[in-house]
């Protein structure tokens, strides 16, 4: 069971690349970067750190990142779609100025670093598209300094029932369509809209950071719930 779904996220994300972006604006009405920005004023980088962004697709957050620890710090950002990393790679090119930005091909299930290298590790959008969020969170941890902080922006669950039926309708009906007319990708956004709906709740995720030995756990919901921030510590 793990295997096809790593297998199947690997189709979708490496059909999609070139078209992931602009369809993240058009899902989400452009909220994404908001939400981002404000996890960013949370986080407080300190210049000089050393990050790591996993499943970082086409490198958005690692940029943030390289921005936020600036020329004296060091982030790489891993994906294990290589089409994902291509665009990413095209971004740096473009903005030279990022010459504390690398990326390296690698899965969150297994990461390819030593315990205790990374000040900050940071995954937007990628956990629930991993085979065992568990064990993604493990190795966040391991790989995360003592004193070092993790963070998840992720889709969630709405609790209004109202919207969630909504939310919900959207997601199952409308997204694949909106992937279709914009991207030619309809069965990989319906792909989407199963990996969210079936991503656990903020509470539950909440205690998975817990369990994988993390403190100190903060959350905060964005746009009516679908769409949450988990802050952990080591």
């Amino acid at each position: 069971m793990e295997e096809r779904k790593e297998e199947r996220v690997h189709r979708v994300f490496e059909n999609i690349s070139t078209r992931y972006d602009k369809m993240n604006s058009i899902i989400s009405f452009q909220q994404h970067k908001l939400w981002r920005r404000d996890v960013m004023k949370r986080m407080d980088v300190a210049k000089g750190s050393h990050a790591l962004d996993v499943c970082c697709g086409t490198g958005d957050w690692t940029m943030a990142m390289g921005n936020a620890v600036g020329n004296s710090g060091h982030v790489i950002g891993v994906d294990f779609s290589y089409n994902m990393l291509a665009e990413a790679v095209k971004k740096k090119i473009e903005q030279p100025h990022f010459i504390n930005i690398e990326y390296q091909h690698g899965n969150a299930m297994a990461l390819p670093f030593e315990d205790n290298t990374f000040d900050y590790v940071t995954v937007g959008f990628g956990l629930r598209n991993v085979p065992d969020y568990f064990q993604a969170l493990c190795e966040m941890y391991r790989v995360l300094k003592p004193g070092g902080t993790v963070v998840c922006l992720e889709t969630s669950q709405p609790e209004n029932p109202v919207f969630k039926k909504v939310y919900y309708t959207y997601f199952e009906k409308v997204m694949p369509l909106l992937g279709k007319w914009f991207a030619e990708s309809f069965k990989e956004y319906q792909w989407l809209n199963e990996s969210a709906k079936s991503f656990p709740g903020k509470i539950e995720l909440k205690r998975l950071f817990e369990d994988a030995g993390f403190s100190d756990v903060e959350m905060k919901s964005y746009s009516a719930g679908v769409a949450a921030m988990h802050m952990g510590r080591k």
